[in-house]
């Protein structure tokens, strides 16, 4: 059997309509939902349709890693130069028939091509929302009125969209890179920011924050994008498993662990930077170094809680953040455990990194409600003094 070509651009029309057909049923559903509105309300809307379909598309990438079905289709964009696994049956069945479990499998193929279908819908509807942004911004320059939010929000959506479809396609061709997987990972979690930082922008919502529960929010979103990126090396190098108790390693507080070879950025899938087999002292790095990791985001994320919780004596708002704050951290922990514990289960994986994409998605939130609150603050302090404007 020839091996297919890595790029094969002949069915990009065929999956790109296919994207579009996909997208098709939800801008419908906007219009008609929405019908009368002023168009920044359609913009919002259609600003946070994106963003929840943006997270179901994360965690379908997140089942198409657990299930090995990175390479189900070993071109791009299409499968074996077709549109679908249809077209590429023969192909895909003599590659099974050779390897039964290797990559290429009918299950796989599916899984692979539906995930670039969800990628490709996605990117259409946030196609239509940097257009529709541009259309309303000039309209509302003509009539002189002020944009609720940029048109720039959503041309930086739109180009960072792009960047992701390159890693997905590299994530293919590169034979499922560690580093460019990881990065894959991280741009999906970047893309949700973008647009929860986009969709609170045509609702003003101030939420006013001290300047130390600020910059406490900003160093725990930090350790969250670390502990993320951490997570997703976990995951594209298989080391769940290198741990299988808890809380020691291997039955001792520090294993064995290789940090030069499991930390080291520029290798392939499973071998050293020289082309060896990646001894499991590595992976054992890889895990325990995200192990210590989520010790310190944990304790963060409660403290930032507890703080949220405190300041919620004054402004009861603030409650309702701290208590999901909470929820997530302790997702994040049962999750966790539940890999370790049972084996790495499916679903337990899953969970685990939409823990993640929310708990990132929620400080940003945090970040974007206290921010729209300090111009409030200074309009109502013509005196200079210190002025708190209503949550």
């Amino acid at each position: 059997m020839d091996t297919p070509p890595l790029y094969d651009l002949a069915p990009v029309a065929r999956v790109a309509l296919t994207g579009i057909a996909l997208a098709i049923g939800p801008l419908v559903w906007i219009r008609l939902r929405h019908r009368g509105t002023a168009t920044a309300v359609r913009l919002r809307a259609l600003t946070l349709l994106a963003l929840f379909l943006t997270f179901d598309l994360v965690l379908f990438g997140a089942f198409t890693r657990l299930t090995d079905s990175g390479l189900g289709c070993p071109d791009w964009p299409g499968c074996y130069g077709n549109a679908s696994p249809l077209g590429a049956r023969h192909e895909i069945h003599a590659a099974q028939t050779s390897l039964p479990s290797g990559p290429v499998t009918h299950g796989k193929a599916w899984i692979e091509m539906i995930h670039r279908y969800l990628a490709t819908g996605v990117g259409v509807l946030i196609s239509v929302l940097a257009l529709a942004s541009w259309l309303e911004h000039r309209r509302d320059r003509r009539l002189g009125n002020a944009a609720a939010v940029s048109p720039w929000w959503a041309t930086a959506t739109l180009i960072w969209v792009c960047v992701q479809g390159a890693f997905g396609a590299l994530t293919v061709t590169m034979k499922l890179y560690p580093a460019i997987v990881t990065a894959h990972l991280l741009g999906g979690v970047v893309l949700l920011a973008l647009l929860a930082a986009q969709a609170q922008g045509y609702v003003f919502a101030p939420l006013p924050l001290a300047r130390r529960l600020i910059a406490a929010t900003l160093a725990v979103l930090g350790l969250c994008w670390l502990q993320t990126a951490l997570g997703g090396w976990v995951s594209t190098n298989y080391a769940v498993l290198a741990c299988t108790d808890f809380p020691v390693c291997q039955g001792a507080w520090w294993p064995e662990m290789d940090f030069a070879q499991g930390f080291a950025p520029i290798r392939e899938l499973g071998e050293t930077p020289e082309g060896d087999w990646l001894p499991f002292a590595a992976l054992t790095a890889i895990h325990y170094v995200h192990r210590l990791g989520a010790y310190v985001v944990l304790a963060a994320v409660a403290l930032l809680a507890w703080r949220l919780a405190a300041a919620g004596r004054a402004q009861p708002a603030l409650r309702r953040w701290a208590w999901i704050l909470g929820s997530l951290a302790l997702w994040q922990l049962a999750s966790g455990l539940s890999n370790v514990f049972l084996g790495w289960p499916l679903v337990a994986a899953i969970a685990h990194t939409g823990g993640a994409a929310a708990l990132v998605t929620w400080l940003t939130i945090l970040l974007t409600r206290a921010r729209q609150a300090r111009p409030v603050a200074a309009a109502t302090s013509g005196d200079g003094r210190r002025s708190v404007a209503a949550p």
